[in-house]
């Protein structure tokens, strides 16, 4: 007999790992991200990202760069390495080329520079990334 497939609803809400040490950014985005229907966590240092990430309870983890303790590109050289199936996208100030093109190299879904992408922006790509 076949499984019916479930819907989004069906399943649950996704799951959104929020790993910023940005307070207002990271309160805004957890908002934003619960008022849409997400169940989201918020990890405010490296140290406490890379643990929660490490659980792969998450379906999408939003990923800041620079963070107190361990930085983002340790956290996806971590999860890499550990062959993590969660999708993340990175979130940071870091604009530069070499930035972007190293964060792609460990298969990030998409690159926002916070400053120059809107919160609605940032929810549109989450959408499409879960």
């Amino acid at each position: 007999m076949p499984t019916a497939k479930k819907t989004a609803a069906q399943a649950g809400p996704k799951h959104i790992l929020i790993i910023e040490d940005e307070r207002p950014l990271a309160h805004a985005l957890e908002l934003k991200m619960s008022h849409e229907g997400y169940d989201t966590k918020v990890a405010s240092t490296g140290e406490e990202g890379l643990k929660e990430a490490a659980t792969g309870k998450y379906d999408l983890i939003l990923l800041d760069l620079i963070l107190p303790g361990i930085d983002g590109f340790t956290i996806l050289k971590e999860l890499q390495s550990k062959k993590s199936k969660t999708a993340v996208i990175v979130l940071s100030n870091l604009g530069q080329d070499e930035d972007r093109k190293k964060a792609m190299e460990y298969g990030v879904k998409d690159y926002l520079v916070k400053s120059n992408v809107p919160l609605a922006e940032i929810v549109q790509v989450v959408k499409k990334s879960c």
